[in-house]
């Protein structure tokens, strides 16, 4: 009989697993209980690689980003340094260059090496 694993986010009892992943019903989260990454204050972000992303990263723009207000947009290719992981939507604060203080989506940005 499989172990019942309760949701870190919710505790929901009535979680189930579908492939490797165990998923809560009531909140919806989706988690890897063999990850060792389960601390409620670690946020887990990652870029459109797959590549796990840390605060004080340097993160590149794989695509260019239309910027609401703005005459042009964030270039593909422009290096955003010393970034700030955070809840939401937008999960990556940070200063573009020549463009200021904004939220960038993890999706649209790849890890710098």
């Amino acid at each position: 009989m499989e172990e019942n694993f309760p949701c870190p986010k919710c505790n929901c009892a009535y979680t189930y697993p579908m492939d490797h992943l165990w998923i809560c019903p009531e909140c919806a989260h989706e988690w890897n209980p063999e990850e060792k990454n389960q601390d409620s204050d670690t946020l887990l972000v990652k870029d459109s690689n797959g590549t796990q992303l840390v605060d004080g990263d340097t993160v590149i723009v794989i695509k260019d980003l239309p910027v609401k207000g703005a005459s042009k947009p964030i270039k593909m290719g422009t290096k955003v340094p010393n970034i700030r992981l955070v809840e939401g939507d937008h999960n990556i604060d940070c200063k573009v260059p020549g463009f200021g203080s904004m939220g960038l989506k993890s999706e649209f940005v790849k890890k710098a090496n």
